[in-house]
């Protein structure tokens, strides 16, 4: 019998009061046409309401995409994951900051433990990720607004090991998206670049006794697909929706992505000259083991394997960003997490799964501010809640962490060339503060993991010491005083800073 359905039929078994868990990132993997097909029937009958939406990461970069279908007066009630987004404009965004619903934050590897927990019955998550953040019960407990009540998750001691621990919700609905699907339900996702944990909350919703909804963009006869590329077993799968407009992950379809081709790494851009350069050229000397494992954190660090082409200075780094994607190099910002040239592709669960077994050489993330304590904040500033995504869950046993960003922000003008920078006009915002506005690394709790933590910016690069932060390089063309110390509302460590060197800024 065939599973598949019409849009409407398959959005109008979605009840009142529902838990409904979303698959994508950004706009890869989004279920699109099911989302704008869910808001529509609400804005034409008012139903389905007091929704609980629970994501893994941020679905939906744009306006009106994703998440921004949810958000509208009495349709959602409650809403749960990694990150929320990174316009002004959302409107999300406006409903959390006013308090209309209550909103969480927990990182996105503890959103993926905790749904194959519920896929495997069992009751509560236990985690160690997250201690001294704004995840912490003790801290903030992950409540985002006002009107959300920390009770989220709890501290509890196992064995004499204090643990973070969350009650396991039931998932009445998972809508998810594929490429090919067959009567049956099977689902492959041949042309997506990444599976995000679509098995895993298929499988979460199955054991709650909902059901799983998949949006793909063609359907065969059952048994046409070759079963080592199922990905989504017809078992797990209630109904299936035809969207034969499809629009492909990030935009255009790129099948060097999917591993189907393999394209010419010279083929890529070079960068321009820039702040952005430097800081990723600087970023770049910190990988000094050959065969690194090394994950990449969205915005800057992004740039660091074209710096490596350009410069010639590989050494067999392999890049793995927790999307999935294991070698080659990572593609632009618009469809982040991706892998050009990929030697493997493996799915967010187990991707998380190394990462807090120890499994990263180092990472490079960024950082939107931190402060003399040496925590990091990337995940709720300027009015603004982009979240953590995964960045607690990567940062949480990797021995070597490097953050990259600007020393300012809002409007600030560099001159850089001949070897020197210099500072046409500060930008507006400060990133090093006395106090983060919220605590996305703890650095502290880094320090007594034995965690090696540098924080690199266009003008100065920093390292974090058991006595504070410590001034290690400046830039060439720069006054330390005027330009650096100046600027920073805690007093650094200086002893004996040396210049960047200038080819960074050649």
């Amino acid at each position: 019998m065939s599973k598949v359905v019409s849009v409407e039929e398959a959005i109008a078994s979605i009840a009142d009061g529902s838990t409904v868990t979303v698959c994508g990132c950004e706009n890869i993997l989004l279920p699109e046409y099911l989302l704008a097909n869910l808001e529509k029937r609400f804005l034409e009958t008012g139903h389905p309401r007091d929704l609980t939406e629970i994501h893994t990461v941020i679905h939906g970069m744009g306006v009106g995409l994703g998440l921004e279908h949810f958000a509208h007066d009495g349709m959602t009630k409650k809403v749960i994951g990694s990150g929320y987004s990174y316009l002004k404009t959302s409107k999300m965004t406006s409903m959390i900051r006013e308090n209309k619903i209550p909103a969480y934050l927990i990182p996105m590897g503890t959103v993926l433990q905790i749904m194959a927990n519920v896929a495997a019955g069992e009751p509560y998550t236990y985690s160690k990720v997250g201690f001294g953040t704004f995840v912490d019960c003790d801290v903030e407990g992950g409540c985002v607004n006002s009107i959300a009540e920390n009770t989220f998750c709890t501290r509890d001691t196992i064995h004499g090991e204090e643990m973070l621990c969350y009650k396991n919700p039931k998932i009445d609905v998972a809508i998810l998206r594929g490429t090919t699907a067959d009567e049956f339900g099977n689902i492959s996702l041949e042309h997506e670049p990444m599976t995000l944990g679509v098995r895993t909350l298929a499988m979460a919703a199955r054991a709650s006794g909902g059901k799983v909804i998949v949006q793909v963009s063609r359907l065969v006869k059952r048994g046409s697909i070759d079963p080592q590329k199922v990905v989504i077993p017809g078992i797990m799968v209630d109904m299936v929706v035809v969207d034969e407009n499809q629009a492909p992950s990030g935009g255009r379809m790129n099948p060097a992505l999917t591993g189907e081709i393999r394209i010419p790494v010279s083929a890529l851009e070079p960068l321009p000259l820039d702040a952005a350069k430097v800081i990723s050229r600087r970023a770049a000397q910190e990988i000094t083991k050959q065969s690194a494992v090394v994950n990449l954190g969205v915005g800057i660090p992004i740039n660091i394997p074209m710096i490596q082409v350009e410069e010639n200075s590989d050494k067999d780094t392999i890049f793995f960003p927790e999307h999935g994607a294991i070698g080659g190099v990572p593609a632009e910002r618009a469809i982040f997490g991706t892998n050009v040239n990929p030697e493997a592709i493996i799915d967010s669960t187990d991707v998380f799964r190394y990462y807090r077994g120890g499994g990263l050489t180092q990472t490079f993330l960024g950082f939107g501010e931190f402060d003399q304590y040496g925590n990091v904040n990337v995940s709720k500033f300027n009015g603004i809640i982009p979240g953590c995504g995964g960045f607690i869950d990567i940062a949480h046993k990797t021995p070597k962490l490097v953050f990259c960003g600007s020393f300012t922000a809002g409007g600030a003008k560099i001159e850089i060339g001949g070897g020197r920078l210099k500072i046409i006009q500060e930008g507006k915002y400060h990133k090093l503060m006395e106090k983060v506005e919220q605590i996305t690394l703890n650095g502290q709790e880094a320090l007594k993991k034995g965690q090696d933590v540098t924080y690199v910016t266009e003008r100065a690069v920093f390292h974090l010491t058991p006595k504070g932060i410590e001034l290690l390089e400046y830039a060439p063309g720069i006054d330390i005083q005027k330009d650096i110390l100046d600027l920073i509302p805690f007093p650094v460590l200086v002893s004996n800073p040396k210049e960047m060197d200038a080819a960074l800024f050649t």
